[in-house]
Formats: C-alpha cells, structure tokens, sequence
C-alpha cells in the first residue's frame, strides 16, 4: 500500500474544468522521498515486519505496555499541517477592506455571508463551527503569519517550516528538538495519525512513530494473539544485543502495537455526541482524542490535511471546491475539541502551511503562491476570541510583491506555545528565534 503526497493538487470533483497542476520544478510527490522519513522510525531494525499494517484482533494486547509518561507535564502539541498552500484570505477573510473584494471579484467571501468575529474579519461560512470556539475562548487566530525568506516552492518552504531553524546549520526537524528536550519520551512521545510517513518535523534521533489508525496499527503477518506474542518475543530477542541505532526503534515500536492493542481493545465512542466528519482528518483527530485520554504519553502529534493548491476552481463562498475542503475542517476541529472535553486544557492545537496564496485571483478562478497566510490555535490554555497579529492591510501599496505581507514569524507562535504550555526554552528548539511574543496561549499553573 502507499500514500500520495498531501501536498499533490487534486482537482475539485465538481468542477467543470479541472484545475492545472502547481508545475513548480520540484513537484511534491518526487520531493517526498527526499524530506521524509521511511514507516515507523526505523522500521527495517524489525526486519520490515513492521513496515506495513495489517487489521489486527483485541486478544494482541498480550504484548508489554508503555503508559508512563516518565514526569512530562506540559500539553500535547498537534500541529495540523495543511499541505499545498492554504488560503488564509478565505479562511479568515477581511471583509472589511474594499481592496480584499476588489482584488477577488469572483471568489471573495462577501461580508453578507462570513461569520463575523470582528470589526475586520469574518470566518469563511464553511468553518461556522468554529465560531462557538472563538467566542468562548477556545480558539486564537493568528493572520498575516509566515516564514522568513519565503520562496513560494511546496517542498522548499515546507522544508524550511519544519525544519524551523534558518540561518543554522541544523538539520533536524523542530518537533523532534522539541521532544527530545522533554524527559524520558516513550514510544507515543512524538506520533503522526493518518499516515505511514513522519513529516520532516520530526526528523532527528528522538524515536518517533507513524501509524494510519489505531484500529489498523499491528504487526504485518500476525493473525491472532498467539502469533503476535511469538513473533514479539522473537524480535525483542533478536534486537537484545544490537546497537541502539537499531534496537531503539524496534522496541519502541513493539511497545507502541502493545500499547495500541490495549487501547483498541477497550474501544472508543467520542465523547458529549462528538460527531467527526468521514474521511481522513476526521479519523486522524478522533484517534488523537482517543490517545490523549487514554494517556500514553503523547507530546507531539502530526497530521496532514492535503489538497489546498488551488490554482484553479476554487469556488465562491457558498460552495465549490475550497466550501467543502474548509466544511471538513471545521467540523473536524469543533469535534475534537467537544471530544476533548477537560482534556483540552493539556492540549494545543496548532495549525501551519508553508505559504498562503496571492491576495488577487488569477484568470482561472484561482489563487497563484503567495506568502502571508493564517494560523488557527485551539486548547484549553488558549487566550482565544482574538485575530493576534499586526495587520499590514491589502491595498497594493501595502502587499509584498503582491501578496499579504508576513509581519509574525511563525516560530513566534510555536515558541510560545512551548514555553508557556510545555516547559520548554524556545530557543533551544528555534535558534535565532525573534523575543516578541503575543499572548496566544496563557502559562500552565
């Protein structure tokens, strides 16, 4: 089985006219196998046995747990990465600047129809469910947020975001700095839902996992709890003298499909009438919520949501291409929270892209690379009701080279996060970080 990459345009299936392709020179697809990491965190120490998934039965919990979590008190950081270059400027719309309308004839979101939040601006109608989240506290927005020296190529800046170290010579990913400052990290520390491939965030030597689902996490070849229990008694044998370069992986996975298995076998009905939307983002967060109760350590959690390069057909505020892309995320993040319940108040939610997109539409109903771009930040210790950020404004006088001009630095934000809500220096995890800070998330007591 394999994966497309997330950040691979697919074409709006309504659309009367399929929208181009990027046709940027380092297409996604080929760079994938340059900026990410192999199934499992070193899969191969189990000899391949644990490169693939398999639907695997409750009787596999016979296999030892690992629940500690070894004295980490701070949140689990989620970052939810939308791939492809998401449009900041339709998900949260500034519908009261006349040069956003001017610039968008066909695709704006006009200020009669977004769900207003503030004087400025207005969430996109698809993403409604958030409001609530908004006006109780629950949900921050950050706009007008990017990256140093954006190049506008998927995979460069990507690269960069999650790498998060410009002007270093660092080549490990921002999340794995950041779990390996933590004590003790188990197998769940650092996670990616929904895929078999970690982002290059987590990139570095703190072990990290990548798993579709917990329904679907097991050991390839095992058909019931006798098996699993001969070959996870095998492989922990076969790995008992080697090296930790190959040790270290297999027995962080063999503990990660036992702990899995326990929690599989419990089963799992979101909470408070939580109601996911289908399809992968919907899943991926559910079993995160489910993980996060369950309290086996999670400190960092990937996941992807893909399909955002919308070159073309985008589509207007009442429905098309990006509606039903925006609908899925919104219901997705308001679940996960009601799902959550008190639990969010040791979660943070935080969402990135690599670029956003042009401030004007181009001829095919589109958006073209931009820079500037949005950032959603969901938990219980988020100071939320508010648009954080200085806004530079969308006359053409004020774009950078035609596009929403950065004025925070997205590492702002994260460094942020993980000194108030993990216990963690910033600046061990993003070297030459900038000092301000905004007041996104408050201190744990």
């Amino acid at each position: 089985m394999t994966d497309s990459d997330p950040t691979t345009p697919t074409p709006d299936p309504a659309a009367a006219v399929a929208p181009e392709p990027c046709g940027c020179p380092d297409d996604d697809r080929a760079a994938a196998g340059v900026s990410r990491r192999g199934v499992l965190a070193g899969a191969s120490g189990l000899g391949g046995l644990a490169a693939s998934f398999a639907f695997a039965s409750p009787a596999e919990a016979t296999t030892r747990l690992t629940f500690a979590d070894a004295g980490y008190t701070g949140d689990t950081v989620v970052v939810l990465s939308f791939r492809g270059g998401f449009d900041g400027l339709s998900a949260v719309a500034p519908v009261a600047d006349p040069a956003y309308v001017a610039a968008r004839p066909n695709i704006a979101v006009p200020q009669s129809r977004g769900v207003a939040i503030t004087s400025r601006f207005a969430l996109h109608p698809a993403l409604a469910p958030l409001k609530p989240l908004f006006t109780s506290g629950k949900l921050a927005i950050v706009h007008a947020l990017g990256q140093p020296n954006a190049t506008r190529s998927h995979f460069t800046d990507m690269d960069e975001m999650e790498r998060a170290a410009p002007g270093s010579s660092l080549r490990t990913g921002w999340l794995d700095r950041m779990v390996g400052a933590t004590t003790t990290p188990g197998p769940f520390a650092a996670t990616t839902i929904g895929g078999t491939i970690a982002p290059r965030s987590l990139l570095g030597p703190t072990p990290d996992l990548a798993l579709r689902t917990i329904d679907s996490f097991s050991l390839s070849g095992t058909w019931d709890a006798t098996e699993t229990n001969r070959w996870t008694t095998a492989l922990r044998a076969v790995h008992a003298g080697a090296v930790d370069t190959l040790a270290t992986p297999a027995r962080t996975t063999l503990d990660a499909l036992g702990t899995a298995a326990t929690v599989r076998a419990a089963g799992y009905t979101p909470a408070a009438g939580a109601a996911y939307p289908s399809g992968s983002l919907g899943e991926s967060l559910r079993d995160t919520a489910r993980l996060v109760k369950a309290g086996i350590g999670l400190r960092a959690v990937t996941i992807d949501s893909g399909n955002w390069d919308m070159h073309a057909d985008l589509g207007r505020s009442d429905g098309g291409w990006m509606y039903r892309q925006l609908l899925e995320v919104g219901s997705a993040l308001a679940a996960f929270m009601t799902d959550l319940g008190t639990a969010a108040d040791r979660v943070t939610l935080v969402t990135l892209s690599e670029f956003g997109r042009r401030v004007a539409e181009n001829g095919s109903g589109g958006l073209d690379h931009g820079s500037g771009n949005v950032s959603f930040v969901l938990g219980g210790g988020v100071n939320g009701g508010s648009v954080y950020g200085t806004w530079p404004g969308l006359a053409p006088a004020d774009l950078q080279a035609g596009d929403l001009k950065v004025t925070t630095d997205y590492r702002v934000v994260l460094g942020e996060i993980l000194e108030k809500r993990c216990g963690i220096t910033a600046s061990t995890v993003f070297p030459g970080i900038p000092s301000t800070r905004l007041g996104v998330v408050r201190a744990r007591s």
